[in-house]
């Protein structure tokens, strides 16, 4: 594993790490290293498995469709780097996803599984946007059955999620799609723009674009002014803001969550590029949402508040490893458009704070959590979860792009 001594050595060089090659080399080497890492989620046998920090499989046998599909997402880019050994890995997940994920009778793709049961029958609109993602980006990568899946997931977004008056999607649906919440989220909402904008990258059909840009409009254009550049995560079922809301806490925390302001404000450059830079003010609402984050977040110990209150103070002082890393890829972007000295520092900030707390230069990966020290610490996630968040904090700055991302160069 290389140590972290290019960005040290880089900390009194002037201009932009994103410029030098010592850092864009590391990048590309951490890069690496996660996908040798996680390579191991791989079952024997149908599916895949959750890791412990060092790699051992974890007892748990329940596979949730976001880390299903995550994996594929996160594979196929390796496939795209010309990574060892990952189109075997898109082609288990791929494979996992047809002949257990999918519902043969009702249609649409299962929350989890344990071995070949389904443990929780559930159809949520979260786990179907990382489902276009994956196959998105598996087709991106030239796997064989890439556009059955898109064509298949789009179908079942289209019909049985999408709000065309809101231009929105719903949340929740029962397997045989009947309802049993009226809940409405930003989250998945959020994770939409992803998966639609990836699915244009790769279709080059304008619905997905176009649908992509509905949502943007309502949480960066609407929402969020109106919070002082903060976005409330959940709504009613007519999309007025629940404050009094609070769920899972892993997916559904009360408050705001300024990780989802780093990534939506990154999408929002991405959709902004992606429809030939008009212009317009999507650069400043993508750095008004990705400012507001960082001033509320960061803790004086380093790391990010997990959730704030509405007025911007912390709630859950949490310090996970995912808003680090959506923060680098927002940060990146924002160095991409426009090289300011404000914006590196904080690029710098982030790498040096992920090195010396989250980053596992032993077996790869990151840890999850950390406590009050800094040192890795249990919290609501089990082992390793997944290699997504991380991975793509190194692909984002090294492709130098506001928009396709994945087609990076060697």
């Amino acid at each position: 594993m290389p140590s972290f001594f290019t960005l040290q050595n880089l900390n009194d060089a002037e201009g932009f790490w994103l410029d030098h090659a010592e850092h864009r080399s590391w990048l590309t080497a951490q890069s690496t290293a996660q996908l040798n890492f996680f390579r191991s989620s791989m079952a024997t046998g149908p599916g895949f498995c959750l890791l412990d920090h060092d790699g051992t499989p974890l007892a748990t046998a329940e596979q949730e469709l976001h880390t299903t599909t995550r994996l594929v997402h996160s594979y196929s880019l390796g496939v795209l780097q010309g990574a060892q050994g990952a189109a075997e890995v898109v082609d288990h997940g791929m494979s996992y996803l047809k002949s257990h994920h999918n519902d043969p009778i009702h249609g649409g793709y299962f929350w989890a599984l344990e071995g070949d049961q389904v443990s929780d029958d559930r159809k949520l609109a979260y786990g179907h946007m990382f489902v276009l993602l994956a196959a998105a980006t598996a087709k991106m990568a030239g796997h064989p059955e890439a556009d059955a899946l898109l064509a298949d997931v789009a179908e079942v977004l289209e019909n049985r999620y999408w709000e065309e008056q809101a231009g929105l999607f719903a949340d929740e649906w029962s397997r045989d799609w009947t309802p049993f919440s009226t809940y409405r989220g930003m989250n998945a909402n959020m994770h939409g723009v992803e998966a639609h904008l990836s699915a244009f990258e790769a279709t080059g059909e304008t619905v997905f674009l176009e649908r992509a840009g509905r949502i943007l409009d309502f949480f960066a254009r609407q929402v969020a002014p109106r919070e002082n550049w903060r976005l409330p995560e959940h709504y009613t079922e007519d999309w007025q803001i629940d404050r009094a809301y609070a769920g899972n806490h892993m997916f559904r925390p009360s408050g705001t969550t300024p990780g989802h302001s780093f990534e939506l404000g990154r999408l929002m450059l991405q959709h902004w590029d992606l429809c030939g830079r008009p212009i317009g003010d999507a650069p400043q609402i993508a750095r008004n949402l990705i400012e507001r984050a960082l001033q509320d977040a960061w803790l004086d110990r380093g790391g990010f508040a997990y959730t704030l209150n509405f007025d911007g103070s912390v709630a859950d002082s949490s310090r996970f490893w995912w808003p680090v890393t959506e923060a680098i890829g927002a940060v990146a972007t924002l160095i991409t458009l426009d090289r300011r000295a404000d914006d590196e520092a904080w690029y710098r900030k982030l790498w040096d704070f992920a090195n010396s707390t989250f980053i596992d230069h032993k077996h790869g990966g990151w840890f999850p959590a950390i406590d009050d020290k800094g040192v890795p610490t249990a919290s609501i996630f089990q082992g390793k979860p997944d290699i997504y968040h991380s991975l793509q904090a190194c692909v984002f700055p090294l492709s130098g792009r506001l928009s396709k991302f994945y087609n990076m160069p060697g």
